[in-house]
């Protein structure tokens, strides 16, 4: 019989359950991850006690309870201030919004609660004694790389259509193909993604984007990515006429990203999803019958900030990603002087996003770049001038210069702007490396400048 370790939480949790007459279990995406050999994050609990009698079981063991979804069976309960959700057996009524139960029916067997959920690696339960209880087949779905959905698939989007991507998502994270009818039906009703909260949909599409796997998701099902992102769709097939590209602007940026390096976060491969966003929109030609795509970034900022905007993304989101496509097609510098102009300009993080979205850009165009190309040769050697400015006393602001205003009032400049004006000419004076930061040779340097 299939075993593993439960934490001692959760074994408590259905040991107090089984101890008061009912059954419980640890199901879904915990069940799941164990079965993968990972570390499930949340443990959560199916059981055939009623809400009312989960709360009584608990609280009797002094163990606190939350009422975070008690309509639908849901009691958290607190130990050591860790939560665990604990929902009794239910099906669920019909989903006229596309997204919750209007009403839900509490049961008393596990597998009528089983059958409601969404995939069939996530409709499997375990208990320690009575081992793993596998109605639709989860673990030889997991085992055969599959993801299917619990019975009728049609029916479990149409109930919650956020599960076409939550399905996506598991694609892309665990390198899964997704069944021809379960693919089928995620196809077919895309639509229903119009109806749901945006802000579930980045939940999920964000996750997507961090998945191993994701660009073969993207690339299957891009009819849905361009349901949830309309703006990307113009570059669905867009020749650039242009053979220093090798794909369609579309296939540009999978190949884009799929060269973005494992640690690149959520908002920084969004902007690399979006960095083109622009180049369908402004297209000319040459004489020569080439195609150019000048101000692509520019063009694709506001659109990059629309989307963002859909999205409801943090301020900070926002900002990262419109500044990144806008500034994405930066000179690359080449001497140590150009290097400090770009962190004075960027900051240290902007440019190394920057150069982070660049590398992948460069690998999206699709053609093998020998060692000593001038490309190559060119960024090989930013990245070193990038590192040794980082890794020197860098000066990034007024702020890291080793005077300040209170030094030049001393010496006779007037309070207000022109202090600011003067300590931006000696930043940049320092920048350009014409003169040491340090508190003398500034001194001197301002004491000329006045």
């Amino acid at each position: 019989m299939l075993r593993f370790e439960l934490p001692h939480a959760a074994q408590r949790i259905l040991d107090l359950l089984e101890a008061s007459g009912f059954e419980a279990y640890v199901v879904g995406g915990c069940v799941r991850d164990a079965l993968f050999g990972r570390s499930p994050n949340d443990w959560d609990i199916t059981t055939s006690a009623k809400p009312h009698e989960i709360q009584t079981v608990m609280q009797a063991e002094g163990l606190a309870c939350i009422d975070t979804g008690i309509a639908h069976g849901t009691v958290t309960v607190l130990i050591d201030h860790e939560p665990f959700e604990v929902t009794t057996y239910r099906s669920d009524g019909d989903y006229t919004d596309g997204r919750h139960p209007d009403t839900v029916v509490f049961l008393d067997r596990v597998d009528g609660d089983l059958a409601r959920r969404d995939f069939t690696m996530n409709a499997m339960a375990y208990n320690p004694r009575s081992g793993l209880l596998d109605p639709f087949g989860g673990q030889a779905d997991l085992h055969a790389g599959v993801l299917r959905a619990v019975g009728d698939a049609r029916t479990r989007f149409e109930e919650d259509a956020l599960r076409i991507v939550r399905g996506m998502r598991f694609a892309a994270r665990f390198g899964l193909e997704i069944e021809a009818q379960t693919s089928r039906a995620i196809h077919e009703l895309r639509h229903l993604l119009d109806r749901v909260s945006v802000e579930r949909i980045w939940v999920e599409l964000s996750g997507l984007l961090c998945g191993a796997h994701a660009v073969s998701v993207l690339r299957e099902y891009a009819d849905v990515v361009f349901q949830i992102i309309p703006q990307l769709e113009p570059e669905f097939e867009f020749d650039q006429h242009n053979n220093f590209h090798k794909f369609d602007v579309w296939e540009h940026t999978l190949h884009a990203l799929e060269a973005a390096p494992a640690g690149m976060d959520a908002t920084v491969r969004f902007a690399l999803l979006l960095h083109d966003i622009g180049k369908p929109h402004c297209l000319t030609f040459d004489e020569k019958g080439r195609g150019h795509a000048y101000g692509h970034e520019k063009v694709g900022e506001p659109i990059a900030k629309d989307v963002c905007r859909k999205f409801k993304l943090s301020r900070a989101e926002r900002e990262t990603v419109a500044y990144l496509v806008r500034w994405h097609m930066f000179s690359i510098p080449d001497t140590k002087k150009s290097m400090r102009r770009f962190l004075l300009k960027h900051g240290p993080e902007r440019a190394q996003q920057l150069f982070a979205i660049r590398r992948c850009d460069k690998a999206g165009l699709g053609w093998e770049q020998p060692p000593d190309s001038p490309l190559n040769i060119a960024f090989a050697k930013a990245e070193i001038l990038m590192d040794e400015q980082l890794n020197a006393q860098p000066v990034f602001g007024v702020r890291d210069l080793a005077v300040g205003g209170c030094d030049l009032m001393e010496l006779g400049v007037p309070q207000g702007p022109q202090v600011g004006q003067v300590l931006n000419e000696l930043l940049q004076a320092v920048v350009d490396g014409d003169v040491e930061n340090d508190r003398d040779a500034l001194i001197a340097s301002a004491k000329k400048l006045l």
